[in-house]
């Protein structure tokens, strides 16, 4: 069978409205996230312009999972509502095709952008989200003087707050530091006029030369406010433990580890990456990002068996009617995936097979739909 050419009519104005939603969405996801999670893992480091770009193509992936279905639904909406106005429809049924042929180019359009979001939901967005978390500590290791920025607090060394007056390359000013103590208290208080940073090759820590330091240990009793003990040094070398950055670094969760990382835990009830036994809990969070990266690769399909007939019944030209019949029906999907992922670490609720849910409802919903409109 030959594509004709109200295939590639279709095929073109499905595929080019596509192409045109997933831009905008995504540019509005992606300039939504960057701000909020640059502030999560980062803080308010001064970065270069080469780990900002890094950073924003890390995030491209998480949007393409929600935004290529979306935008697809959309257009499905937006051609079919036209085509149905504009009686085009009727007149390509009236040449003998069924409804299955004139959709044809549609379902194989939903079927190539089905395989893009199998490889971005099993192999894009994983790499993504772990690059991304390492990313913070590769900064903080090649550039420390970074973390450092005047008039703010920072919070991203572990058992620090230090507050940074001004900052002159690795030469800071009117320092104010916080030592927090095992459980998370203040345990001393440093003020120095100024400090030096200073790294050693090969070794992940650095230490900072305070100068003009003055000590205070704040030692709470119960009952009693702390009672400071100042104490006056020309000099004092503090070390930050960027070691401690790396363990967090290098600790990954199920929505970080590869497709078949996540197939052998769940085979094997053992961790890939340390070799430990999965708990149930630990075993369904595997379970349930591993149906939820396969089942969220279906949308496409789904949303085109879904959208054609929602398009026809529908009949109506304007955009924002199409977008927001799609952004329902895009919401009732996306809703359970929420609630699967909310109750991942619920075995009992067995929410590896809600992942599966919105598939099945919707496969049925659009089935019959298809079924009735092709009759007409």
């Amino acid at each position: 069978m030959f594509p004709r050419i109200f295939d590639r009519y279709i095929g073109r104005q499905v595929g080019s409205a596509t192409l045109i939603g997933v831009a905008l969405l995504s540019g509005v996801m992606v300039l939504g996230n960057v701000y909020k999670k640059l502030d999560e893992l980062l803080g308010n480091t001064e970065l270069p312009i080469s780990v900002i770009l890094e950073f924003v193509a890390m995030v491209i992936p998480f949007s393409l999972i929600f935004t290529i279905p979306w935008a697809f639904l959309t257009a499905i909406l937006l051609v079919f509502g036209r085509l149905s106005a504009d009686n085009e429809l009727v007149s390509l049924r009236m040449t003998g095709m069924s409804m299955a042929r004139i959709c044809a180019p549609v379902f194989v359009l939903a079927l190539l952008l089905s395989g893009i979001c199998l490889w971005v939901n099993v192999s894009l967005a994983p790499a993504a989200k772990d690059r991304m978390k390492r990313l913070f500590y590769e900064v903080a290791v090649k550039q420390p003087e970074t973390l450092f920025q005047e008039g703010q607090v920072l919070e991203r060394v572990p058992g620090y707050r230090i507050y940074t007056g001004k900052r002159d390359e690795k030469t800071l000013g009117d320092l104010h530091i916080i030592k927090m103590d095992k459980n998370a208290n203040a345990g001393s208080y440093i003020r120095a006029k100024n400090g030096q940073i200073q790294t050693v090759a090969g070794k992940l820590d650095f230490t900072m030369l305070l100068k003009d330091v003055s000590i205070e240990h704040l030692q709470a009793t119960t009952g009693q406010p702390a009672v400071p003990k100042p104490l006056g040094l020309t000099e004092f070398p503090l070390e930050f433990p960027l070691s401690d950055m790396q363990k967090d670094a290098v600790r990954v969760n199920a929505s970080m580890k590869t497709t078949d990382a996540l197939a052998e835990e769940v085979r094997t009830w053992k961790d890939t990456f340390t070799g430990e036994e999965l708990t149930d809990v630990t075993r369904s969070l595997s379970r349930t990002e591993l149906n939820k990266r396969y089942s969220f690769s279906l949308a496409c399909f789904t949303f085109a068996l879904v959208g054609i007939p929602l398009g026809v019944t529908a009949q109506r030209r304007e955009t924002s009617s199409g977008f927001a019949l799609s952004l329902i029906t895009a919401t009732v999907y996306i809703v359970f995936i929420i609630l699967a992922d909310t109750l991942n670490d619920k075995p009992a609720a067995m929410p590896h097979l809600i992942m599966w849910l919105p598939n099945v409802i919707f496969l049925s919903i659009g089935g019959w739909l298809f079924y009735k409109l092709s009759r007409k």
